[in-house]
């Protein structure tokens, strides 16, 4: 395998890995902005959970634009 196969098996790897990274993230921040909006406003848990749910769906949503990446290659 030459050096270049080897960079790209590498990239793409390293791509597959970041999926759970971006997931937790996603609903983390999500779930951040929500308590912090609610605790502001006192409309707690409204918007905790429209945002947790923000969140999980920013996360999905980078996932398979990783998945449609990686079956082009």
């Amino acid at each position: 395998m030459g050096n270049q196969d080897e960079k790209q098996v590498f990239r793409q790897l390293l791509e597959a890995s970041s999926v759970g990274i971006h997931l937790v993230l996603s609903t983390f921040v999500g779930l951040a902005i929500g308590y912090g909006l609610d605790k502001l406003f006192n409309t707690s848990p409204y918007l905790t959970v429209f945002f947790l749910f923000v969140g999980i769906v920013a996360g999905f949503m980078e996932l398979v634009k990783i998945a449609k990446k990686q079956g082009r290659n």
